[in-house]
């Protein structure tokens, strides 16, 4: 029976996985044609076994090709992995003194800062988005503060800039950083430090040495949160980044809907899924070690 429950979610996930991917395969090995839809060729079962072979026949890796020869995608694709790292380590410096505090905060105080943290996602996340064009832009409520406290005498240029985008995808997955991060120092023994203190460690030294090491599963799963859904965002480069801000996602919205080429933009997207299994392997590796230790 258990297994039962088990297998028929995970068998549902699984095909649903699947179909798309072998969908989006196939359209990637297609030829873009002035059709409905957009490619071809297309599989006509009527034909039998003929249909099958010459269908088969046609498919080819010339868009894979094509993404080598344009320095377009290789730059997007380095580009969206520098955001993608540089935005992560940016949510971790953020959230884990946010999480080290609601750990440590008394026990009582706990369910309402866990909630305060879950809170923005009671909100749509592109309204939460939509909000920070008010905040960043030359007239917005950061640089009317700004100004009228005098620490700057002109507009900053925030909007449509790399600094916004990190500000916008830091403040949407700051919750996937702060969770597993809490639910493991939360679980952290607090005699651990007494007795580092008791044996002649600083506070500061019991923090690098007890703390931070129990915190490296949170830490590490938080960061793949984050990661991950970073390097194929569209939303948020889209709307607070600029020209400049080069990224996968903008470059495969734009094949997809502004070229109609389909089966280059399903190139796009079998690649970058090809490099988030990279992390999404070591991330399940990560977490089957933890509960092994935990055994």
């Amino acid at each position: 029976m258990r297994r039962l429950l088990v297998g028929v979610p995970f068998v549902w996930l699984l095909v649903l996985f699947l179909v798309p991917f072998g969908i989006v395969l196939k359209i990637s090995l297609s030829d873009i044609a002035l059709a409905i839809p957009p490619y071809t060729p297309t599989l006509d079962l009527t034909e039998g076994w003929a249909g099958i072979r010459d269908f088969f026949s046609r498919l080819d890796f010339e868009n894979y090709v094509f993404l080598t020869s344009d320095d377009l995608y290789w730059k997007a694709y380095l580009s969206s992995l520098q955001i993608a790292v540089i935005a992560t380590i940016c949510t971790l410096l953020v959230g884990f003194p946010v999480a080290y505090g609601m750990a440590r905060a008394p026990e009582e105080w706990r369910p309402a800062l866990l909630m305060l943290v879950i809170l923005p996602f009671w909100t749509s996340f592109l309204i939460r988005v939509y909000a920070w064009i008010g905040i960043l832009s030359t007239e917005g409520f950061l640089n009317q503060f700004l100004l009228w406290t005098g620490i700057i005498s002109e507009p900053l240029t925030i909007l449509n800039t790399n600094t916004a985008v990190y500000i916008g995808i830091v403040y949407t997955y700051l919750p996937f950083m702060i969770l597993p991060i809490y639910a493991t120092l939360e679980r952290m023994d607090a005699s651990l430090l007494e007795a580092a203190e008791d044996l002649g460690c600083s506070r500061m030294q019991a923090f690098w040495l007890i703390t931070v090491p129990l915190a490296r599963p949170g830490v590490v799963a938080g960061c793949f949160l984050v990661f991950i859904p970073t390097l194929g965002e569209f939303v948020i480069p889209s709307l607070l980044g600029g020209s400049d801000t080069l990224m996968i996602g903008k470059v495969l919205w734009e094949e997809f809907f502004n070229n109609r080429d389909w089966p280059v933009a399903s190139a796009v997207a079998i690649i970058l899924l090809l490099i988030l299994i990279v992390p999404i392997v070591l991330f399940q590796r990560n977490q089957q070690i933890n509960k092994e230790a935990e055994q």
